[in-house]
């Protein structure tokens, strides 16, 4: 089943600037049927934005990055089905044992509602003011996701890795969801990070955009899946979606993008994303777009 999600990143645009009207956004796109919804992460930004390994860096160097699970905990309030995630959050900047309860207190607060995204990052310098090494990123966030799961699921609970220790500590709440946050995870596609996700995750969220790519990624996924024996059905890829533009149109055509989306299905995506900001111009078009893109996933699942 293809399901739909929103990114919010820019929507405060819609707004005025005014970043709480984006909570009211979510409240709509929650009563319209969207499945997901999603906050990018920065914590500070380094001025080498030519950095970016995506190309050019989408967001000018003062875009205010507000902190992901701080806003997600204000959209739970006043949403009630809606799933809450990140694409992605910058698991590492954060200590293990703060982002268990965290995460846990975002859950039991949503009622279960949290399918968190994990990554590292690509800026040094998010790290180096942090106070914390780049080098062994990968190490501090396989061992933040190994604690999480170990806090969520007994008591009292010990650890010894190579970037977080402790011995029969107590950490309450935890997750309503059974079997505790689902964790996807934005990752580069190599064959050593699809058997990460497949060790403890849930999902990819890749920044890939062609189809034909994206399939032969996607297939390597699920197929480190099975060969940790687990269900390659169960892999989520949650992928955006580029707007396309008409000759002759200054926004990107709704229309015209939905046509293409296809595509992505056809190679193994099965939650689209779309971000709000690049089709709609002021904040009374929203609700409309909502219901387009809902009316979508359910003429296609």
């Amino acid at each position: 089943m293809v399901k739909v999600s929103i990114g919010i990143i820019g929507m405060e645009r819609l707004y005025g600037g005014d970043f709480s009207g984006v909570v009211d956004a979510a409240r709509l796109a929650d009563e319209a049927g969207v499945d997901m919804l999603s906050i990018t992460d920065h914590v500070v930004m380094g001025e080498h934005l030519e950095n970016y390994p995506y190309g050019p860096f989408p967001m000018p160097l003062d875009y205010p990055w507000f902190e992901p699970l701080t806003v997600l905990a204000a959209v739970a309030a006043v949403s009630k089905r809606i799933r809450l995630s990140t694409g992605v959050l910058i698991s590492p900047l954060r200590p293990a044992v703060l982002l268990a309860k965290q995460l846990a207190t975002l859950d039991v607060i949503s009622r279960g509602r949290v399918t968190i995204g994990l990554g590292i990052g690509w800026q040094k310098e998010e790290y180096d003011a942090s106070g914390l090494p780049w080098e062994n990123r990968y190490t501090r966030m396989d061992e933040q996701v190994a604690v999480c799961k170990l806090l969520w699921s007994q008591a009292p609970a010990s650890f010894a890795g190579k970037t977080v220790s402790f011995d029969r500590i107590h950490a309450f709440p935890r997750p309503v969801q059974t079997g505790g946050i689902p964790m996807w995870f934005g990752l580069k596609p190599t064959e050593k990070n699809f058997a990460r996700i497949a060790d403890y995750g849930d999902g990819w969220i890749p920044m890939e955009r062609n189809p034909e790519v994206l399939a032969v990624h996607i297939k390597a996924l699920r197929d480190a899946f099975a060969a940790k024996g687990r269900d390659p059905a169960v892999a989520q890829v949650r992928v955006g979606i580029r707007p396309a533009v008409q000759p002759g149109q200054d926004r990107p055509d709704l229309e015209s993008t939905l046509g293409s989306v296809s595509a992505m299905i056809e190679a193994g995506a099965n939650v689209i994303e779309f971000i709000p900001s690049a089709w709609c111009k002021t904040a009374g078009e929203l609700p409309t777009f909502f219901k387009r893109i809902t009316a979508w996933r359910d003429s296609v699942t």
